[in-house]
């Protein structure tokens, strides 16, 4: 039980210190919207693009009573609201939870960063979508590596994989911008669409430069020790499967388990740990890059 008492603590610790690194991100994320894309007049991608154009037809009705507060935050939180109750049992619940606590954190940081009346870089439209895709991409990037999103469209995008293995969050996100830059078209200018283009643009590539969400590891765990506790932890806190072989060892002829196992590069440290924990005698061995076809959950 001391044992058991121990790696919780320790593993509560690590998720803590998760979470904060995740609301940093989230603090990023809001930052450079707030800073470098509203005062350009640009337009984000994805869900929050749209409660920005949703904010600005608020704005644009006559009497409307809150036409000097800035409300995209929290229609964003509020869109969020029906997405959270459909994804609560079909998403992991550490991933829900500190998702919940980024969008949180992201309306309540939007609400109160003030937005400048000129923009940071006056004068400067694609040094501001330029920064501000690095900074939000960036943010969001961090709250991917620590087991938590921005909401939206990712966790859409995540629920769509459960139903149909050949959609993704890149393939989702890619028809939602489609039709939201599309809309930006018709309501704006050319100059408009085309920065908010590159500002998204920038905006993935920073994002998937920080995370390695997608980068598929394969990972062979050979432990003497009976392995259906440490299955058992594997299967709990990564929701991975497992493949089990028997084998014995050519020098010592001593009986051993196998342990093949597929996940995301972002969840190998978080094995390693569970394996450590488990049995500091076992022997790993990590691939990267490999290509995996199948059934096989791809979960951001």
């Amino acid at each position: 039980m001391s044992r058991f008492s121990a790696m919780n603590k320790e593993e509560k610790k690590r998720e803590f210190s998760r979470l904060l690194w995740a609301l940093f991100g989230s603090t990023l994320y809001a930052a450079a919207i707030n800073l470098f894309i509203v005062p350009c007049g640009l337009y984000n991608s994805g869900l929050m693009g749209f409660c920005q154009l949703f904010n600005l037809f608020l704005h644009s009705l006559p009497g409307y009573p809150f036409s000097n507060i800035e409300l995209t935050g929290i229609f964003y939180y509020l869109l969020n609201i029906p997405i959270f109750i459909l994804s609560f049992n079909k998403i992991g619940k550490r991933f829900f939870v500190k998702t919940l606590c980024c969008v949180t954190w992201v309306t309540l940081a939007m609400s109160f960063i003030p937005v400048p009346q000129t923009p940071v870089l006056p004068g400067d439209i694609l040094g501001s979508s330029i920064i501000g895709g690095l900074i939000s991409g960036f943010g969001v990037g961090i709250m991917l590596k620590m087991g938590s999103s921005s909401g939206g469209m990712d966790i859409i995008g995540m629920l769509l994989i459960k139903f149909r293995k050949n959609f993704s969050v890149g393939k989702v996100n890619l028809w939602i911008n489609a039709i939201l830059y599309a809309i930006c078209f018709l309501l704006f200018d050319i100059p408009t669409v085309i920065y908010s283009l590159i500002y998204a643009s920038v905006y993935s590539i920073a994002m998937d430069k920080s995370h390695e969400q997608n980068i598929s590891v394969e990972v062979t765990v050979i432990t003497k020790k009976e392995c259906s506790s440490l299955n058992n932890m594997i299967f709990r806190e990564l929701g991975r499967g497992i493949t089990i072989l028997d084998s014995v060892g050519a020098y010592t002829g001593e009986n051993s388990k196998v342990l093949y196992i597929l996940l995301s590069k972002y969840e190998v440290r978080h094995l390693r740990q569970i394996v450590r924990d488990y049995d500091p005698a076992a022997f790993m061995v990590v691939n990267e890059g490999v290509k995996v076809e199948g059934n096989y959950l791809i979960k951001l």
